[in-house]
């Protein structure tokens, strides 16, 4: 079998744990019986032996299969990765919804879309990078008594995303210990108010309120002073034409969504001022992991 996982951007903006959308940008994972188990990695980690040595797919994979059937068969495992390490960019839930879905495919073992989703959640605790994984488009999630209840919207063809992707990462574990403990009042209804007409324009497609619905006052300001030069790509990018510019989860990479129409703009303005940072245009995806029966 094989396996697709697209990337995907949490966060956006407010929607700190809950909102997050998906990219067509892919890993893809083969996967085949095999006298022993091995591993190939190409593309993104292909340099880094540890991801021979202890790869989290592979114990994910071999935690859910075994619990599944009770054996530990020898499988090859190839890995072709698209998606950058430690860039906000949902690499982390690619790994780990696409270990669980294989186990149940390799298992012979059919599941729901949930079923995959609430496995996840065992392993990545906040659902706003691993609901789009598996759903696609954009999804507003919560959870409640250990279980994940999502609202997905498909994406309209007419958006693409401009990314912008620095030469270096940013630690997520580091960037959740610059957060407070405690927030004010106003500062928590600031951040309710504008998720909540966020997750409103986005299901009704008034992508004039994302502007506006974007800003957040929690969590993307002491990141982006991590990397000040994140704080001048919203700028430029949103000068540009763009209908929204927010770090990408816990960065570094930045999310740009943009009419279809000014995306090479966008992208030209930010390639301009960034010449040493990677800066792509996606598609969204609308589909979530898919499997290839080889």
């Amino acid at each position: 079998m094989k396996i697709k996982i697209p990337a995907t951007s949490a966060n956006l903006g407010p929607g700190f744990d809950c909102l997050g959308l998906a990219i067509a940008l892919y890993n893809e994972v083969s996967i085949k019986p095999s006298s022993y188990q091995s591993i190939s990695v190409k593309g993104e980690g292909e340099e880094n032996a540890k991801l021979k040595k202890n790869n989290i797919f592979v114990s994910i994979f071999y935690d859910i299969y075994q619990e599944l059937t009770g054996k530990k068969d020898p499988f090859r495992f190839e890995f072709f990765n698209n998606i950058p390490f430690s860039r906000g960019m949902g690499s982390s839930s690619a790994v780990i919804v696409g270990a669980i879905a294989s186990a149940y495919e390799m298992a012979g073992i059919k599941a729901s879309r949930e079923t995959i989703l609430n496995k996840a959640i065992i392993y990545e605790t906040h659902p706003d990078n691993i609901a789009p994984a598996v759903y696609g488009g954009f999804t507003s999630s919560i959870v409640e008594n250990g279980k994940v209840k999502t609202l997905r919207k498909e994406m309209s063809e007419k958006l693409k995303v401009v990314m912008i992707i620095p030469d270096r990462p940013m630690s997520t574990a580091h960037s959740r210990t610059l957060l407070p403990k405690t927030y004010l009042m106003k500062n928590v209804v600031y951040n309710l108010s504008h998720a909540s007409l966020l997750t409103a324009a986005f299901f009704s497609e008034n992508w004039e309120f994302l502007r506006v619905a974007s800003k957040d006052c929690m969590h993307e300001h002491r990141r982006m002073k991590q990397m000040k030069e994140l704080f001048e790509v919203r700028d430029i990018a949103l000068k540009s034409g763009a209908l929204m510019s927010t770090l990408s989860g816990s960065g570094s990479s930045f999310f740009n969504l943009v009419k279809a129409e000014d995306a090479p703009k966008v992208a030209t303005a930010l390639k301009n001022a960034f010449g040493m940072f990677r800066v792509e245009i996606f598609e969204l995806d609308n589909h979530g992991f898919e499997i290839v029966k080889s």
